[in-house]
C-alpha cells in the first residue's frame, strides 16, 4: 500500500481498524500501476511517459490524480488484472492489520473482451480467494452453518490472521435507472458471496439524485445495506434529498450549509472520514478545518477511511496518525474510535461480535503496555 509509516509508528500500524470507504481500483499499488502501466506503454495503448511521473509521486497534484484515475479505468477492464489487483489490496490492508474491509468497486462492462458486469465480479472474488497471506472470510456468510471461509488453514501448523470482507458494488453517477437496477439486481444476486450493500458513487458534477433512487429504494426494500457519496461538491438540494432517504451512512459531507449539518446531526447518520482524500481533492482547504473535529466533538458516529489509499499515497494506518497528531487525540482515543466502527459496519452480529472480541483483546494490550511503560518510569 502506498502509505508511509515507520518504525515509531509501528502501534499504528499493529492496532485493530476497519476500513468502511476503500475503493478496490483507486487502492492499486503504485508497483503494480507501474507494471500495468509499461506494459500498456510497449503496446501502444497509451503513452508511457505522461503518466510514470504521476505514479511515482507521493504527493500527487490533482491533476495528476486524475491522469491516474484515467490510466486505472484503462488496466481495470481486464478480468486478469482485476482479479490480481484484489489479491493485492486485501493483502495489503491486511498486513496493516485492517481486521474488517468493506470493499466497494463498480462492476463494469467491457463487450470487446467479453467483459460483463456478472464477470468483473468473478474477476474480484477470484482474487478473494487467491489471498494467501490471510484468512479471508465474508461477511455475512462467513460464521457457523453459513459457510467457510475462502481459504482457511494453517501456516507451519499456526492459524493464520483473519480478515473479514464485505463488498459494496458502487452505482455510477454517469449510469441510467436501468444500469443502476442491473448494478443491484446483481448485488442481490451476491448476497451469500459477501455483498453487503450498495454505493452510490462517481463524479458528483454529473447525474442527478432522481434517477438512481428507484434503484436505491429497490435495494433496500430488499434488505441491502447503503452508503452515499454526499456533499462532495456545494449541491444543498441533492444533499437534502439524501438526508431525506437516511442511508446508513455516507461518505465525505464535506460541503454541507448550517441546515444540512443540524439535520445530519439530528439523524445521526455515521460519516466515513477521508482526510488526505478531501485535502489532495481540494475539497477541504486545510487539514486544521476538517470536518471530523466538529463531528469528533458532537460525539457524531464517524469512521476514518482511506478512500483511494494508491491513488492518495496514504494508508488507514496514515489516517490515523494524521488524526491524532492534527486534532491532539491520544492513543486510547483513537482505538476507541477505531472499536465505535464496529456499529457502522454492514456485517452481521456474528461478525460485529468477533470484531468486540479482537478489540477487547487490543484494549486489554493497550492497558497492561501502558502499565508496564509508567511502572519504569
Amino acid at each position: 500500500m502506498a502509505g508511509r509509516t515507520g518504525e515509531k509508528d509501528d502501534w499504528w500500524v499493529s492496532i485493530p481498524k476497519i476500513e468502511l470507504h476503500a475503493h478496490l481500483n483507486g487502492s492499486i499499488r503504485d508497483s503494480t500501476l507501474l507494471e500495468l502501466a509499461k506494459s500498456l506503454g510497449e503496446k501502444g495503448s497509451i503513452v508511457f511517459a505522461d503518466v510514470e511521473h504521476a505514479i511515482l509521486k507521493d504527493d500527487r497534484t490533482l491533476t495528476e490524480v486524475f491522469k491516474l484515475f484515467e490510466l486505472i479505468h484503462i488496466v481495470t477492464t481486464d478480468h486478469n488484472i482485476l482479479t490480481r489487483i484484489t489479491k493485492e489490496v486485501v493483502e495489503d490492508f491486511a498486513a496493516e492489520n485492517v481486521v474488517y474491509l468493506e470493499l466497494r468497486t463498480t462492476p463494469k462492462k467491457n463487450a470487446s473482451i467479453g467483459m460483463s458486469k456478472p464477470s468483473y465480479m468473478e474477476g474480484v472474488i477470484e482474487g478473494l480467494r487467491a489471498v494467501n497471506a490471510v484468512e479471508v472470510a465474508l461477511a455475512p456468510h462467513c460464521l457457523g452453518k453459513k459457510g467457510k471461509p475462502f481459504n482457511s488453514g494453517c501456516v507451519c501448523g499456526t492459524p493464520r490472521k483473519r480478515i473479514y470482507i464485505g463488498l459494496l458494488l458502487s452505482i455510477d453517477r454517469r449510469e441510467t435507472t436501468a444500469s443502476a437496477m442491473e448494478t443491484v439486481e446483481l448485488a442481490l444476486q451476491m448476497r451469500d458471496m459477501g455483498v453487503v450493500g450498495i454505493d452510490l458513487s462517481g463524479n458528483p458534477t454529473v447525474g442527478e439524485w432522481c434517477t438512481f433512487l428507484p434503484a436505491l429504494d429497490f435495494a433496500r426494500k430488499n434488505g441491502l445495506r447503503i452508503t452515499l457519496h454526499c456533499g462532495e461538491v456545494p449541491n444543498l438540494d441533492e444533499i437534502q434529498a439524501m438526508l431525506d432517504f437516511v442511508p446508513e451512512r455516507i461518505g465525505h459531507a464535506c460541503c454541507f450549509g448550517e441546515e444540512e449539518w443540524k439535520k445530519l446531526l439530528e439523524l445521526k447518520i455515521p460519516v466515513e472520514i477521508c482526510l488526505t482524500s478531501n485535502i489532495r481533492t481540494e475539497t477541504i482547504s486545510s487539514i486544521d478545518v476538517h470536518h471530523f473535529v466538529d463531528l469528533y466533538k458532537a460525539e457524531h458516529p464517524i469512521i476514518l477511511c482511506t478512500d483511494d489509499a494508491g491513488v492518495f499515497s496514504t494508508s488507514l494506518s496514515s489516517e490515523y496518525i494524521l488524526a491524532a497528531s492534527t486534532f491532539g487525540l491520544g492513543k486510547q482515543k483513537m482505538l476507541q474510535l477505531a472499536e465505535k466502527a464496529i456499529e457502522f459496519t454492514f456485517a452481521d452480529e456474528e461478525v460485529k461480535e468477533e470484531l468486540r472480541q479482537i478489540f477487547d483483546s487490543a484494549a486489554r494490550t493497550a492497558r497492561r503496555d501502558d502499565l508496564m511503560r509508567k511502572e519504569e518510569e
